[in-house]
């Protein structure tokens, strides 16, 4: 399903481009996930086999066809047509991570053990730009069993500064 969400979301980023709206058509995509996601019961009518597919098809348009440009409303109408709905909130995630290449933004999931101040993040933002040399959005989340300290992951490396990993550490160290 990965693929096939990738080759949608390129697609759909390859129109954006051409029109030179690839911000506005994220938007877009991301109002129509949240709309999914917020009513779950819609997204059952769309992928229920007992409603005829055009039927389905006609009310994405009545629901979307004010609110989204013509480019998302043909991608979510020809995903269900398709019977591929269900991987829309894949393909919005594929559409993200073209537009960060394009941007050269890269997101680093920060987990903590406390809840990071706005000091400490813009400090984090800048030390991880000088690392990568590219514009860098933080995604953080607290994890209380850290105790202390901090993981980062970013371009599918680890930087683990965590408290619980040092300790680790130190009884590898005593254990030898």
């Amino acid at each position: 399903m990965k693929e096939i969400s990738k080759q949608y979301a390129e697609a759909v980023f390859a129109l954006a481009c051409e029109c030179g709206r690839e911000e506005p058509v994220m938007h877009d995509l991301e109002l129509v996930q949240k709309a999914f996601t917020d009513n779950p019961e819609y997204m059952d009518f769309l992928v229920s086999p007992s409603v005829p597919r055009d039927e389905r098809v006609a009310s994405l348009g009545g629901v979307f066809a004010a609110r989204v440009c013509e480019h998302v409303l043909s991608l979510v109408q020809l995903m269900c047509e398709k019977g591929r709905i269900g991987a829309f909130s894949s393909c919005v995630e594929e559409y993200k991570t073209l537009l960060h290449l394009r941007q050269a933004v890269v997101t680093a999931d920060v987990t903590s053990a406390v809840e990071l101040t706005k000091d400490q993040k813009s400090a984090l933002i800048q030390k991880l730009e000088k690392m990568s040399a590219r514009q860098v959005q933080l995604s953080c989340r607290v994890d209380p069993s850290l105790l202390g300290g901090m993981i980062v992951e970013m371009d599918g490396k680890i930087m683990d500064g965590s408290l619980r990993y040092r300790l680790r550490d130190v009884k590898e160290v005593m254990s030898q």
